[in-house]
């Protein structure tokens, strides 16, 4: 059977405890996420993440992200220099081999889809 989940107010979810981002290159930055749905396959993830101010590298060689910015602000960086900033209601792609940096300049929630490749 194919059900439906709903999920209440994104914005005030509890996320859990904090943990270093294991990325961090600068800003001692803690970060914090709940999954709210994961495919049978496990190959797509949806769920609500949030991090501190600093900066972090990012990798979707493997994956592509789709990603509701809820709260906060953030620039993101490609390897080419090219900065993007976004900030609350903006969406945004990354798609498959997308790699570069995101500066997270206020603490930043977003709501996230990321569908990963078959292993």
């Amino acid at each position: 059977m194919i059900d439906l989940d709903t999920f209440a107010d994104a914005a005030t979810l509890d996320l859990g405890p904090p943990e270093p981002k294991p990325t961090s290159l600068s800003g001692d930055q803690m970060e914090a996420a709940k999954a709210l749905f994961t495919s049978e396959d496990g190959l797509v993830e949806v769920g609500v993440w949030e991090c501190t101010p600093g900066h972090f590298t990012a990798d979707r060689t493997r994956s592509s992200e789709i990603c509701h910015i809820i709260s906060g602000r953030a620039s993101l960086a490609r390897k080419d220099g090219e900065v993007r900033e976004v900030g609350p209601g903006d969406v945004l792609v990354l798609p498959k081999g997308w790699t570069g940096a995101w500066t997270i300049l206020e603490t930043t929630r977003k709501l996230y889809v990321i569908h990963r490749d078959a292993a």
